[in-house]
């Protein structure tokens, strides 16, 4: 029972540091690394070291020597693993999203579904754009890209602003925590070895429904909280017009890297056929790095055709600022999770739920919504949640495919989001509604989405485990 009492030591560590010290996010996991790796037992040290001789990941030299490993050393390696497999990712992503802000395409892409569905189905176009904005950019820069045109929507259709804001979270909220390449499903499907395709077509498709979950709450919440315009945006004055970017050019970085990803999962070459240009070529273009890499340069394009050289380096060097914080976290929830591994957390908790494997997803929901309303952010919960589901996984208490892990992970993160979240305050000031409203309103419809797409993901594990 030692790994369970590290466990809960090293969750104790990160989310009080949080909550209660308000320590950055690195900060907290790394200490909790730190904690766990300090106080394991050399016989889980080797226990380990010969697993992954099994597995052939170390040799009989590697395993013999790793239980003499010092602690800082053992974290610093899973650290290094850790951002060898996501750092290229998150930092591409990072730079198309950024792109995609400065040359005005995701904006083109808002005015022209604007224009498909018109004023009185205003709420789908907003529901639609921040479902497909928030695969490749943030929810907190789709809210602020949206917010003046759900102002100027909602002062010409004179009523339902409640319900064009609601939509838009609806929309966004669930493609930030369940489709790569945003960090915190990135990291989930990474750490659970889930393939990016299939993470990225299960999360949109279990996504969808949990977002229209949510759109059929904002219909009633509209009825029964109307909400006016703030009175100090009725006044403003419209925002100078720049050129847009075509339609099919602003759709590029969004659909390029997720057919690239989805062309190489599905290509199959003929029974022993050996490798020809076609495998290299699809194998190159399709892997994760190269397609957000080709996605970046797409979503670059339109500030070059501009001669806009000062927009481009301006997107590049904004977007590597704040990607690199977000590499150092989930660098550190990798430490994290790999020194919990360590442990022998997954044979524990396979002797702990012998016979309760169907209870595993919702084990696994419940833990990241406790760490998510207790330190508000969504994908710092997923990061600490995800080495529990890893060992559950490995422990063999799964009874479904790691894709469904990863998915209730990013649906546990939804409920709740009240004032410790950094995204509740975005959505309450960029819109105008006030704290009670926003509580009242936008904060319960997450949770249902949350607990929905728990359903949804139960379900689907239980008619297509994919094992």
């Amino acid at each position: 029972m030692t790994s369970l009492l590290l466990l809960a030591a090293g969750m104790s560590l990160v989310v009080g540091g949080i909550l209660l010290f308000r320590v950055h996010a690195f900060f907290a996991l790394i200490l909790g690394a730190y904690c766990v790796a300090l106080f394991t037992p050399a016989d889980a040290l080797r226990s380990y070291a010969g697993q992954r001789v099994t597995k052939g990941e170390f040799s009989a030299k590697t395993a013999a020597k790793f239980p003499e490993k010092p602690a800082a050393s053992r974290v610093a390696d899973e650290f290094g693993k850790t951002c060898a497999n996501l750092g290229i990712l998150i930092a591409m992503a990072a730079i198309l999203g950024e792109a995609m802000m400065l040359s005005g395409a995701a904006e083109s892409i808002a005015a022209a579904l604007l224009r498909i569905m018109g004023t009185t189905r205003a709420h789908w176009a907003f529901f639609t754009t921040s479902f497909l904005l928030c695969i490749p950019v943030m929810l907190d820069t789709v809210m602020y890209l949206c917010a003046p045109l759900i102002k100027a929507i909602g002062r010409k259709m004179r009523g339902d602003y409640l319900l064009l804001v609601m939509c838009t979270v609806a929309g966004g909220t669930i493609t930030h925590s369940l489709v790569p390449p945003t960090p915190g499903p990135l990291f989930v499907a990474g750490e659970l070895g889930v393939p990016l395709g299939l993470m990225i077509g299960m999360g949109s498709a279990i996504g969808l429904g949990a977002a229209l979950t949510g759109v059929a709450f904002a219909r009633i919440a509209n009825r029964r909280h109307p909400i006016a315009i703030p009175d100090e945006e009725a006044t403003a004055e419209p925002t100078a017009q720049r050129p847009l970017p075509p339609l099919w050019l602003a759709l590029i970085p969004v659909f390029l890297p997720v057919a690239l990803i989805g062309l190489d999962a599905s290509y199959a070459p003929a029974a022993g056929e050996s490798p020809n240009w076609l495998t290299w070529f699809i194998r190159t273009i399709g892997d994760k790095d190269m397609a957000l890499t080709l996605g970046a340069v797409a979503a670059l394009i339109p500030l070059f055709f501009r001669a806009d050289k000062d927009g481009a380096a301006k997107a590049i060097s904004s977007a590597l600022s704040s990607g690199a914080v977000i590499v150092l976290i989930i660098g550190a929830g990798g430490a994290f999770g790999g020194a919990l591994r360590q442990t022998g957390i997954a044979e524990t908790l396979g002797h702990v739920l012998d016979g309760s494997r169907h209870f595993a997803l919702p084990i696994v929901f419940l833990i990241t919504m406790l760490v998510r309303t207790a330190q508000g952010s969504a994908t710092v919960a997923m990061i600490t949640a995800a080495p529990i589901a890893k060992a559950f996984l490995e422990s063999g208490a799964a009874h479904c495919h790691p894709v469904y892990f990863a998915i209730a992970i990013g649906c546990g993160s939804k409920p709740f989001s009240w004032m410790n979240d950094a995204g509740f305050w975005i959505i309450s000031r960029s819109t105008g509604l006030t704290e009670a409203q926003t509580l009242r309103t936008v904060s319960p419809m997450m949770a249902l989405q949350g607990f929905a797409g728990l359903v949804f993901t139960i379900i689907s594990a239980s008619l297509w485990p994919l094992i």
